[in-house]
């Protein structure tokens, strides 16, 4: 899908009444701060210079997603990929990774979007903010990154692991990304620890998002049987009936929350007493590029990241 085709798809406004879901408004600092951060974290997925510039190499928006996601984790191929990102079927990720590496080297990818996600930022933040200001929550942010656990996180250890940024704007992208990649690893372990597979995350997700079904599950390319299955399995576990969570669904995907949450302690702990400054400077920010229109405005995507 090319970057015009994705942008049709997923800037539509939202229907008439939608609210930001109460994981987020009702959330406590760890929920809060992944919110706020979501757009910095993806905008090298939506930014127009860095989709231009893979279009170039014949690199599609969804194939620059999924070797974006798995860049940091080095020469691998597709399989670990897909456990590392753990929502996504598998021939999904292989038919986008294997495309992507073909067209454009690894180091080259690198340089590319960093680049290119930083030019963009720069456009939309510029005028509002300094570079010694970025410089300073960004570098918040990376000490908080330092001191959080990355046991069972590859994603957030790889890119931990990645040569630091020092573009200001650049800079603020990666600790974004950072941040988001450390709670997503938590939340891949809770889910996998109560024996769940990606396609019930999925769909206990966006009902609980308030999603229809379907809408945000089916983007993580599940064939249809896996997805039947899983609801099947949802509902003979009491969690949805009807094609809506049931109490008990909702008071268990609260838990995984919950626990997804406890998580991110220590990142949250080296940040002590700089979390509200940089939630609130981060949230105005991430205003800033939803209005610019390079993130989703339905506040359910940014919900479900």
């Amino acid at each position: 899908m090319d970057y015009e085709a994705a942008y049709a798809k997923f800037f539509t406004t939202a229907p008439e009444g939608t609210k930001t879901p109460a994981a987020v408004s009702e959330g406590g600092p760890a929920r809060q701060l992944r919110d706020a951060l979501e757009p910095l974290a993806m905008h090298s997925v939506w930014s127009r210079e860095v989709n231009d510039a893979l279009a170039k190499y014949e690199i599609d928006m969804f194939g620059g997603y999924i070797y974006g996601r798995g860049v940091a984790l080095g020469d691998v191929t597709a399989p670990v990929v897909t456990a590392a990102l753990a929502v996504f079927s598998p021939d999904f990720v292989e038919a986008r990774w294997t495309d992507a590496r073909s067209k454009l080297e690894r180091d080259q990818f690198i340089k590319l979007r960093d680049e290119g996600t930083a030019i963009s930022l720069r456009k939309v933040l510029g005028d509002i903010t300094t570079e010694a200001e970025v410089d300073r929550v960004a570098e918040l942010l990376e000490r908080a990154a330092d001191a959080a656990d990355g046991g069972g996180r590859p994603v957030f250890a790889a890119l931990r692991d990645m040569p630091r940024l020092t573009d200001p704007y650049a800079r603020l992208w990666r600790a974004a990304e950072l941040v988001r990649e450390h709670r997503g690893g938590g939340h891949h372990a809770t889910w996998v620890a109560l024996g769940l597979t990606a396609p019930e995350i999925n769909i206990l997700t966006e009902l609980w998002l308030d999603y229809p079904l379907g809408r945000y599950s089916n983007l993580h390319a599940w064939a249809q049987p896996d997805n039947e299955a899983a609801i099947k399995q949802l509902t003979v576990a009491g969690h949805i009936a009807s094609w809506e969570l049931t109490d008990s669904g909702r008071e268990f995907r609260t838990m995984i929350e919950q626990r997804t949450d406890a998580a991110q302690g220590t990142l949250l702990a080296a940040l002590g007493d700089q979390f509200e400054p940089v939630l609130e400077q981060v949230s105005s920010w991430s205003s800033r590029c939803v209005a610019a229109g390079l993130y989703p405005f339905d506040p359910r995507k940014r919900a479900a990241g």
